[in-house]
Order: structure tokens, then C-alpha cells, then sequence
């Protein structure tokens, strides 16, 4: 079993029952699902772009990600509508926890200045998205091998009522939130 799930069900879990006065273990929120997303705005001229995101999200995740298609046409855009424009792969279980604890662990801390991550994220029912700059964060990442350097989207669904809830739960699984001034 992965360490952080292990934290999660053995201290976590009484820990949130304690500060938010649950009634049943059940009504303490977890991780539902995390998922990655990169877009690619430049894929449209260059197809092959694709395929190196897909192979750097695989590598990242450890499950092949879908590739997402534009839904209609914008003019403004020179985009069509079934262009490939991005890739995501949605983890849950173990690889989400697995995901999770490298995230945290071992990604963040490699970010240059790297002082924590926005505490204010959250979208108001319990979510955190965090964006990233690059790919050269994760150690499997080789640099001589990319051919550009490509942001991602991180979303952390919570089975959590509200932000505040949420912010408990991430906060005890150890996400480096920025102290407020």
C-alpha cells in the first residue's frame, strides 16, 4: 500500500473527524480523482507535438492519456472543430495515490524558488487545480529528450462539501501551501 494512502486512512481520517465534528467516518472527505491536463494550442500546425505530449504524460503518470479534441470551430483561432488540441489522463486509486505522494514529495519541491503553492485554488465546492510551468520537475523527465518546454494542469477532485474542508485534507497529506501574509 502506498505511504500517503496508508497516512490518509491511519491518521488523516481522525484527525478531520476530530476538527470537523463528523458523525461517521464515511463523511471525511478523500481524494476522488486527479487529473492532468496539457494543452496544446500549438498542435494544430504541428501534429507531432501530440505525440511528444502524450509520451511525457504517460512517463509523468504512468497510464496513456486521451487525446482531447477542439468542440467547435473559432475563426479567431484558425481552429477547427475534431483537432487534436490537448491531452489529459484522469488517475484514481492507487496510481492517483501514487501520483499524489510524488507530487508532493518529490515534483514541488524540485520547482525553481519554490516558496508553496496558492492557497486560494480551490473553486469553491472543494477542488484544487494547480498549474505547472514545465515538465522538468518530474525526475523521469529526461531533459535532453524534450523538445519544448510544456506547462500542465493538475486537478485534485475532493470528495470535500467546501474549500475549507478541502484545504484540511491537502494540508494534512502534506501540500505546501503558502502561509497567508
Amino acid at each position: 500500500m502506498n505511504k500517503m494512502k496508508e497516512f490518509y486512512q491511519k491518521e488523516a481520517v481522525s484527525s478531520l473527524v476530530k476538527e470537523f465534528g463528523y458523525s461517521s467516518v464515511m463523511q471525511v472527505p478523500s481524494i476522488e480523482k486527479i487529473v492532468v491536463n496539457i494543452g496544446l494550442g500549438e498542435a494544430k500546425d504541428n501534429p507531432k507535438v501530440i505525440e511528444a505530449a502524450v509520451g511525457d504524460l504517460t512517463i509523468i503518470t504512468g497510464q496513456k492519456p486521451v487525446v482531447t479534441k477542439s468542440r467547435k470551430n473559432i475563426a479567431n483561432f484558425k481552429l477547427r472543430e475534431g483537432v487534436a488540441i490537448g491531452a489529459k489522463v484522469t488517475l484514481r486509486g492507487e496510481k492517483m495515490w501514487a501520483f499524489a505522494d510524488r507530487l508532493i514529495n518529490v515534483a514541488l519541491p524540485r520547482v525553481r524558488d519554490f516558496r508553496g503553492i496558492s492557497p486560494n485554488s480551490f473553486d469553491g465546492r472543494g477542488n484544487y487545480t494547480l498549474g505547472l510551468k514545465d515538465q522538468l520537475i518530474w525526475p523521469e523527465i529526461d531533459y535532453d529528450k524534450i523538445d519544448k518546454l510544456r506547462g500542465m494542469e493538475i486537478t485534485i477532485v475532493t470528495t470535500a462539501q467546501n474549500d475549507d474542508q478541502a484545504r484540511s485534507l491537502l494540508s494534512l497529506l502534506g501540500m505546501p501551501f503558502k502561509k497567508e501574509a
